[in-house]
């Protein structure tokens, strides 16, 4: 496991959610993997990373069996979550009609390392 920041601790453990528009990849376009923050555990690819305007980066697809699903504390969301670690990732969304999948991984940047070029 890595060593986190408090900032870290309190997204990925105590499941919080960064500012809208202010974390490191919301606007990141390179080629490469997105990582657990945590445990290093692959999540996504970035070829499935697109804008959605919602302030975190989203994806409609994630590495097979990378997360794990879960009713969020709200009732409402559903919470995702590393599978390796339980690092909490963000939320995910079903039926929004952004892309032809119709469902979008709402990420907190803080959660994930990105590796260019995998």
């Amino acid at each position: 496991m890595n060593e986190l920041t408090p900032e870290e601790k309190r997204v990925i453990i105590g499941k919080g959610t960064e500012a809208p528009f202010t974390g490191e990849y919301v606007n990141n376009e390179e080629t490469g993997l997105y990582v657990c923050r945590q445990c290093g555990a692959p999540l996504y690819d970035s070829k499935d990373k697109f804008e959605a305007y919602c302030g975190w980066p989203s994806f409609d697809d994630e590495i097979e069996d990378a997360t794990i699903k879960t009713l969020d504390h709200d009732g409402v969301r559903t919470e995702i979550s590393c599978a390796k670690c339980n690092a909490h990732l963000g939320h995910v969304f079903v039926g929004e009609q952004f892309t032809p999948k119709n469902i979008r991984y709402c990420v907190n940047s803080i959660a994930m390392k990105f590796i260019p070029g995998k």
